[in-house]
C-alpha cells in the first residue's frame, strides 16, 4: 500500500473536523446546557452518540475486530460515497471495478466526477484479476469488488482477489453485503493483514434491516479515522442505534431467518430449472438468484400483473434475458412458481 497520506486528497488530509457539542464532552452529567437542545422530550430530545460507541462495540464482538477498525454510516451507500471523496480528486483520479455488479459505486463516482472504469466479468461471471490491473495507471485510487456479487450472484474467486490486494498500491474496497449466505469466508480476518482494505457489510441483508439504513465499514483505525474526520457529525440517528442493537442482541433470530431463507433458496434451486420458462439458473450464494427466462421484459410484465416483483436485469450487462429473484417466505416463494408456471 501507498503511505496513506499519499493517497487521501491534500485537502482531506489538512482538514480540521467540525466538533460537535458531543465530540467536546464524554461522560455522564445530570445537566445537559452544551448543544442547544431542547430539554424536554427524552431521550430524543439529545443528539446521539456521533460515533456509536455502544453499537460499535457489540458489533466487534460479534465480528472479532477492534471497534476502532469500524465505520457506521446511513445504509453502505454512505461510506462508498466517503471513500470516493476522501482518496478521489474529482475530474483527475480513477476507480475501476467490474461489470456487472451494484450499480451505486458507478453512481457515487459520477456524483463525485471521478471516471469508472469498468472490466466485464467472463461469461461465467468470474473475477480475471490480471485484466482488471491492467487498468490500473497512476490515477486510479479505488478498485471496488462485490462478494458475492450483485446481480450475479456468485463468490468471486479469492485467489483473484488476493491477486490484486497483492499488486494494488492503492484502496480496494471489498462490499460483502451478501456474506452470510455464502459458504465463502468473510475477508474480515485479513484487514490487519491488507492495510489498503476495506470491507462493507450491513445490517439490510442476513439482519432483515433494510429500512433502519446501517451500513458497516471496516477498515484500519488510520482509514476509519479520515471517514470520520469528513462524515457529517450525527450521521447514524438515535432511533437506528437503538433498534440496531436490539437487532444484534437477537443473533439466535437472525440464525432463523437465515435457516429459512437458505432452505427456501435449495428449494428454489431445484424447482425454478424444471419450468418451461426457465432457460438457465446461475449459481448463487447471495439470498436471490439470477434467472435466464429468454424474453425477461415480457416475463418480468406478466408477473407484475400477477402481484409478484421481481427485478429485471435484461439491459445489464452479461445478464441478457435475466431476471433478479430474491428469496422469500415459502409462501411467498410458493406464489412466485405458481405465476412463473402459469407463463
Amino acid at each position: 500500500m501507498m503511505d496513506l497520506k499519499d493517497l487521501v486528497r491534500p485537502n482531506i488530509w489538512e482538514l480540521k473536523p467540525y466538533s460537535s457539542a458531543r465530540d467536546e464532552f464524554h461522560g455522564s452529567a445530570s445537566v445537559f446546557l452544551d448543544a442547544n437542545e431542547n430539554p424536554y422530550n427524552e431521550p430524543y430530545n439529545r443528539y446521539p452518540d456521533p460515533l456509536q460507541w455502544e453499537l460499535k462495540d457489540r458489533i466487534a464482538e460479534l465480528k472479532d475486530v477492534d471497534r476502532n477498525s469500524i465505520f457506521l454510516g446511513n445504509g453502505s451507500d454512505e461510506p462508498i460515497d466517503l471513500v470516493i471523496r476522501a482518496f478521489c480528486d474529482p475530474a483527475v483520479d480513477c476507480i475501476v471495478s467490474i461489470t456487472p455488479t451494484y450499480g451505486m459505486y458507478e453512481v457515487a463516482a459520477n456524483v463525485n466526477d471521478v471516471e469508472f472504469r469498468k472490466v466485464t466479468l467472463t461469461p461465467d461471471f468470474e473475477l480475471d484479476a490480471d485484466k482488471l490491473l491492467a487498468e490500473v495507471d497512476e490515477w486510479v485510487k479505488i478498485i471496488f469488488l462485490c462478494s458475492p456479487n450483485n446481480p450475479t450472484g456468485n463468490s468471486l474467486n479469492r485467489d483473484e482477489i488476493y491477486k490484486i490486494l497483492n499488486n494494488f498500491e492503492g484502496i480496494v474496497i471489498l462490499d460483502e453485503a451478501y456474506i452470510d449466505f455464502s459458504e465463502e469466508p468473510s475477508f474480515l480476518p485479513e484487514l490487519k493483514k491488507f492495510p489498503n482494505l476495506i470491507i462493507l457489510q450491513t445490517l439490510s441483508k442476513a439482519w432483515g434491516a433494510a429500512g433502519i439504513r446501517l451500513g458497516m465499514a471496516f477498515a484500519s483505525p488510520e482509514i476509519v479515522a479520515i471517514l470520520n474526520k469528513i462524515k457529517y457529525p450525527y450521521n447514524v440517528n438515535v432511533l437506528t442505534q437503538e433498534r440496531a442493537l436490539d437487532i444484534l442482541n437477537n443473533e439466535t433470530e437472525m440464525l432463523r431467518q437465515l435457516r429459512s431463507i437458505m432452505s427456501e433458496r435449495i428449494r428454489l434451486q431445484a424447482a425454478l430449472p424444471e419450468l418451461s420458462v426457465v432457460n438457465k439458473m446461475y449459481p448463487t450464494d447471495a439470498n436471490f438468484i439470477l434467472v435466464d427466462v429468454g424474453k425477461a421484459d415480457s416475463v418480468y410484465n406478466k408477473l407484475v400483473k400477477k402481484g409478484v416483483i421481481v427485478r429485471n436485469r435484461n439491459n445489464v450487462t452479461l445478464c441478457h434475458g435475466c431476471l433478479r429473484i430474491t428469496v422469500g417466505t415459502p409462501e411467498e416463494n410458493d406464489a412466485l412458481l405458481k405465476a412463473l408456471k402459469s407463463i
